[in-house]
């Protein structure tokens, strides 16, 4: 059983942030439970641009609105509490924050928590965890 708080993350190697977004990486791969678990938050007017071409992401919005963008389509959809999307084609996706956005976050397969994103706003392909 893992049992942990995002009190306890708060300041640590788990709690990772460019400016723009924090996110607090609860579950990781190296806990060996085949995803990962994280509290995101994006800061209010703020424009962010993510392609995750190696993982499948769910996202369930908690607090805040804005707007999620499929760059590929332009199609847009609002964002507020009980909004959940699916990044389930590796979408490039662009998030516009109006009100500060907090989110829940599954990543398949799991981060390590390592990750940084690149030029494309994608994480690297999964390393094996020992």
């Amino acid at each position: 059983m893992i049992v942990r708080t995002t009190a306890e993350i708060t300041g640590t190697d788990r709690d990772v942030s460019d400016g723009s977004w924090r996110s607090k990486r609860i579950i990781l791969a190296g806990d060996g439970v085949g995803f990962s678990f994280h509290e995101t938050t994006i800061e209010a007017g703020s424009v962010n641009e993510f392609r995750y071409e190696h993982h499948v992401e769910a996202v369930w919005v908690v607090e805040g609105t804005g707007t999620l963008t499929n760059l590929e389509t332009g199609e847009r959809h609002p964002l507020g509490p009980g909004t959940m999307y699916l990044l389930n084609g590796h979408e490039r996706h662009r998030v516009t924050c109006d009100e500060q956005l907090r989110m829940l976050c599954v990543f398949n397969p799991p981060v390590t928590g390592q990750e940084v994103h690149d030029e494309t706003g994608a994480y690297p392909p999964p390393q094996s965890v020992a």
